[in-house]
């Protein structure tokens, strides 16, 4: 019986192992990709002058 709960626990322990790294490596690349996005630039408007009218 304490061969199979510790075989149980082994095979616990690599599940776990290998979902924390998945997990923490979708992490680290949305962070990095994140980073890497281009920032929006403000875009500034050129005030255009009108002739007056009279009116």
């Amino acid at each position: 019986m304490a061969d199979w709960l510790n075989l149980a626990m082994l095979v616990c322990a690599i599940l776990g192992a290998m979902a924390f790294g998945i997990l923490a490596a979708y992490a680290v690349l949305r962070l990095i990709f994140s980073m890497l996005r281009p920032q929006p630039q403000p875009v500034t408007v050129k005030p255009q002058t009108e002739p007056a009218s009279a009116s």
